[in-house]
This record gives C-alpha cells, sequence and structure tokens, in this order.
C-alpha cells in the first residue's frame, strides 16, 4: 500500500484517497455480524502484548469510542497494571463478538513487567480474568485463579504485538529497540502454539508529521512505510502490521482514524477465524471444540 515515490510528493502508485474509499459502516457492521467459526466459542479472544505506553489500553479505548460514537475512556491508560484484563466491547448493550486481553507491559530486568514463562499459560486459557502477576515468580499453577482444564473459547486465539511507532529504534537494523527483543521471546512460544500474530502500530501521527498533517497520507510515508518493513524482524509479514492512531487528546471522532482502527478489529477477528480452521483440520479435540 505504501508510494515508492518521495514523502513529500503528491505523485504515488497509491491513490491519496485509499482512506477515503473505504466505508467505516461496512467494517463495523462486519464487526457485529461477526461468527467465530466454532460452536463452542461466542467470542474471539485476542491477547495485546507490548511494552508500557505502547498503546495497548488506548486501542481498546478507542475502538470502544468508535461503537459508542463519541470518544470515550473506559480502560485506564499510561499505567503499568499487574493483572490480566479482559475488556468486552458494547454497543447498544449488546456484547460485541470482540475480548481484547491487557496485559501488563513488557519490560526488561528479570524482574519487571510480563514474566514471558506466564505467557504460555495465558495462551492456553490457564490464566483468568483479574490474575494478578507477581514479576519476580511465574504464575502458580495451584492457585486459585489458575484454570487447569480450560477450553477452546478460554484460548487465546490471536496475538498482536502493539508497538509505537514513535520508537525510532524499532526501526535500526542493528540494535533493535529492547521491546522487540522481548517481543521475540514472546512470539517463540506463540509460534509453538500456531496462535497467529499480528502487529499493531501505534501513535503513527505523532511519529511522521506527512502524517499528522494529514493521516490519509499514512500509505504516502516513507517513514511509516519503514517502520512496517522493520516489524518483519518479528515473524510476521508487511501485510500482517496495521499502522492505527489511537484517540488521544482529541474530544471529537475523525472517519479516517475510525477507518484504521475498524481496519485492524476485522484483520483480527479473520485471523482469528483462521486459527479455529486449524483447529478444526487438526482435528485432534474436534468434538470437544466444536460442541459434539
Amino acid at each position: 500500500y505504501y508510494a515508492t515515490s518521495d514523502a513529500s510528493s503528491t505523485t504515488s502508485a497509491v491513490p491519496m484517497n485509499i482512506l477515503k474509499s473505504i466505508n467505516p459502516e461496512r467494517l463495523m457492521d462486519y464487526i457485529k455480524n461477526y461468527k467465530p467459526e466454532v460452536k463452542s466459542v461466542v467470542q474471539a479472544r485476542v491477547l495485546l502484548v507490548g511494552p508500557v505506553g505502547a498503546g495497548k489500553s488506548s486501542f481498546f479505548n478507542s475502538i470502544n469510542s468508535v461503537f459508542k460514537g463519541h470518544v470515550t475512556g473506559q480502560a485506564n491508560t499510561g499505567s503499568a497494571g499487574t493483572s490480566l484484563t479482559t475488556q468486552v466491547l458494547f454497543q447498544g448493550g449488546k456484547a460485541l463478538p470482540l475480548v481484547l486481553c491487557d496485559t501488563m507491559g513488557l519490560e526488561e530486568g528479570p524482574s519487571a513487567g510480563l514474566d514471558i514463562d506466564d505467557v504460555n499459560g495465558i495462551l492456553k486459557g490457564n490464566v483468568q480474568d483479574r490474575y494478578q502477576f507477581n514479576p519476580s515468580m511465574s504464575v502458580q499453577t495451584d492457585g486459585v485463579a489458575f484454570c487447569k482444564s480450560p477450553s477452546l473459547k478460554d484460548t487465546i486465539h490471536c496475538v498482536v504485538y502493539v508497538l509505537d511507532a514513535c520508537k525510532k529504534e524499532v526501526s535500526a537494523r542493528v540494535g533493535l529497540h529492547v521491546c522487540v527483543c522481548l517481543c521475540m521471546c514472546v512470539f517463540m512460544c506463540v509460534v509453538s502454539l500456531g496462535v497467529p500474530q499480528l502487529v499493531l502500530l501505534t501513535k503513527v501521527d505523532e511519529a511522521c508529521p506527512l502524517v499528522r498533517d494529514d493521516l490519509t497520507n499514512i500509505y504516502l510515508s516513507h517513514y511509516i512505510e519503514r517502520m512496517v518493513s522493520a516489524c518483519v524482524c518479528l515473524g510476521v509479514s508487511q501485510s500482517c502490521v496495521l499502522p492505527v492512531k489511537n484517540y488521544s487528546r482529541e474530544l471529537e471522532l475523525d472517519v479516517h482514524t475510525d477507518i484504521l482502527l475498524l481496519t485492524a478489529v476485522v484483520q483480527m477477528l479473520r485471523y482469528s477465524n483462521g486459527y479455529f480452521d486449524d483447529i478444526y483440520q487438526a482435528g485432534d479435540q474436534k468434538s470437544e471444540w466444536l460442541g459434539l
């Protein structure tokens, strides 16, 4: 989608109005009408992973704002929470078919941030909502908040790495920023379980003046293009990297911001369905997970 010309040029292989050609109502309808392709699962569970301040909670608030029709803030932002928090989206009093699972941020150091060893428990559905993590020790398997026999509806169906586009270190070919290195540790765990993965590239407006002036220029920005390319080091293709702008200082909604946010959610649901397809084809626990 990115331009091959100079970022400041108006000549590009990509139409400048690419965002203007997308109907946000169609994206919203897809999300509202989404049904997991497995009978025992009502909502797709998506795990957000990333450093403190990357925009995990802000993403939930932004999606929530789009469906409520005005800017709102339900999840706490800018803090390093220590619990696993599942955020359910609602519209008109009805729960949407998506659950966003937010964890404490990834941080450098043996006793700082989310313990990589705990990720496996989260992915498998062993760690329940509101579980209080302790960075100095792994999840206790004999604790009351530990689910020993989770079903498919309790597991994670898609993992999303949330990275700050303002971190220039992320785009460096040598000496990658520590958050990318930490995400790589999570990546190895996720791959072993076959869970699909996406990257959410946040704060694109703060990272590039061209995009800050006009969000429809996002696919013309060479800086954003380089950031997307750099995210490939996490083991995903460029098509799996989703640039977004969260609502942070705004008081009113913007249609182009909405489109980027909704497009990201649609991809999360599609990749979750791909995971269900893989489970179905594997057939190992087909009867149990399909409710047969």
